[in-house]
C-alpha cells in the first residue's frame, strides 16, 4: 500500500510541477541584482508558475508561492556543491540547494528577518543544510492536488489549514515548513499566536503583557514571511541607491 501511494504521490507530484502560462504580478527580478542584496539568513519569495504554485497561492490568497532559504556561503563551506547558495523544499526532489538561476524569470521578493547576529544566521541556515536530501510531503502533494479547481469550495477560513493536511514525518517538508522550523529552532519570531493578559504586578495593577506562543510549522505558507513584523522588505533597485531623476522617459528629448 505504501510503495503504491508512494508511487502515485511522485507521478501527481511531476504532474504538478510542470509550469503554466501565468500572468505575473510584478517583473521578473534581475539575478545580479538579487546577489548582490542577498545575506545569509534572507527568505526568498517566489511568485511560481507551476500547476501546484497556482493551488497555493489560491489558498493563502498570495502572489507568493514558494520560500527558499538563502544560505550563501554557508553551504559550500559546509561541502556543499559550488555555485549554489538555496536551500529549498522541491516537490519533485525534496530538500535540496540551488544557485540564483534557479529563479530567473520569476517575481521574488527578499524578506529579511531584522536583529540576527552572525551565530544566529549559522544556526539557521545550518538547520536548513543538514536537512537535504529530506523527502517533500506527498501526502500534501495529494491534499494540494484536490484544490487545484477554478474555484475550490473552500472557505477563506479553512484555506491555511488545507496547507497542514500532510503525514506530519518530521523526514518530510513543504518549502515554507522548513524554513519555519528553522527560524524557529532559535525562537526566532515570524508570525506567532500573542495573547494578552494583565500582567499581574502588584506594583502596576494596570499593566498589561504580551505572552508569545509558536505557531505549529506546519501552518506557515510563504506569504506569512512577507507580512510577518519582524521581517523587512528589501527591493534590490532602492539598496543601490534610486535616484528617479536619473531614469529616461519615453516623452523626453
Amino acid at each position: 500500500m505504501n510503495l503504491t501511494f508512494s508511487w502515485l504521490g511522485t507521478r501527481l507530484a511531476r504532474f504538478l510541477a510542470r509550469t503554466t502560462h501565468v500572468h505575473g504580478t510584478g517583473p521578473a527580478s534581475d539575478p545580479a541584482r538579487l546577489l548582490n542584496c542577498l545575506q545569509a539568513g534572507d527568505v526568498l519569495l517566489v511568485e511560481g508558475n507551476s500547476r501546484v504554485s497556482n493551488a497555493i497561492k489560491y489558498l493563502t490568497q498570495s502572489t507568493w508561492s514558494h520560500a527558499a532559504l538563502f544560505v550563501g556561503a554557508h553551504l559550500t563551506e559546509a561541502g556543499g556543491q559550488a555555485g549554489h547558495c538555496f536551500i529549498e523544499a522541491d516537490i519533485v526532489e525534496g530538500v535540496r540547494s540551488v544557485g540564483i538561476e534557479e529563479f530567473n524569470g520569476l517575481h521574488t521578493r527578499i524578506c529579511r528577518p531584522v536583529g540576527l547576529d552572525a551565530s544566529d544566521c549559522r544556526k539557521i541556515t545550518a538547520f536548513a543544510i543538514a536537512r537535504l536530501g529530506n523527502r517533500y510531503d506527498l501526502r500534501n502533494v495529494v491534499d494540494l492536488a484536490r484544490y487545484l479547481l477554478p474555484t475550490p469550495p473552500v472557505p477563506l477560513r479553512f484555506r491555511r489549514r488545507m496547507l497542514a493536511l500532510g503525514s506530519g514525518d518530521p523526514t518530510r517538508a513543504i518549502c515554507s515548513t522548513l524554513i519555519a522550523q528553522a527560524f524557529q529552532s532559535i525562537r526566532y519570531p515570524i508570525l506567532p499566536i500573542t495573547e494578552i493578559r494583565n500582567a499581574d504586578r502588584p506594583e502596576c495593577p494596570g499593566c498589561i503583557e504580551e505572552i508569545l506562543q509558536l505557531r505549529h510549522h506546519s501552518l506557515f505558507a510563504p506569504r506569512d514571511f512577507d507580512v510577518s513584523p519582524y521581517f523587512q522588505i528589501v527591493k534590490p533597485a532602492l539598496a543601490e541607491g534610486f535616484d528617479f531623476t536619473a531614469l529616461h522617459w519615453q516623452d523626453q528629448p
